[in-house]
């Protein structure tokens, strides 16, 4: 599924400073997916951070063209800040679609469950998620936080995964493309 618009997490108007090529570069996130991008912006266009641009197909106003996928290496530092308070917004904006996570993850294997893989989520977390959902799916993460115990704050756990999907090497990816 291709993305349509993308949050600007950098702009970098003279390029990547120890690279040859002057060309600008937008460092991005792409909405829906959460796919890092690498864009090159139409010629005289000043990108602000934060700002939602359109890449979908058709004419572009902002940006020229879609570079390719942004090696999670190559992120600046204020790049990173900037996706931290993106990651923060989209699971707040589309808690419906975090929550189900909850409702329908699954085991991986007979060793591990998905919800294991979420920061500071344990075997016994775990357990007790699948007990709760089985006599009633959750509504909301306060629906979670009230019906298991001692669970950590599972709304900041997923934002903590999606974040470590994005920049480190996965071998389960939960919620990135």
């Amino acid at each position: 599924m291709k993305e349509e618009h993308a949050i600007v997490l950098e702009y970098l108007p003279n390029g990547y400073p120890l690279e040859k090529k002057m060309m600008p570069i937008v460092q991005a996130i792409g909405q829906s997916n959460l796919t890092l991008l690498e864009l090159v912006p139409r010629r005289g266009e000043t990108l602000e951070i934060g700002e939602k641009v359109y890449i979908g197909e058709g004419s572009r106003d902002k940006i020229y063209y879609i570079l390719g996928r942004l090696k999670r290496e190559k992120l600046t530092e204020p790049a990173k800040e900037q996706l931290k308070a993106f990651v923060n917004e989209v699971v707040k904006a589309d808690e419906k679609r975090f929550v189900n996570f909850f409702n329908n993850a699954m085991a991986i294997n007979k060793r591990i469950h998905q919800i294991e893989l979420l920061p500071g989520l344990g075997k016994k977390h775990m357990q007790e998620i699948l007990k709760q959902r089985a006599e009633k799916e959750f509504e909301s993460f306060e629906d979670m936080k009230k019906r298991v115990q001692n669970l950590p704050d599972a709304e900041k756990a997923v934002e903590k995964r999606i974040i470590q999907e994005l920049t480190n090497m996965e071998r389960n990816n939960l919620f990135v493309i």
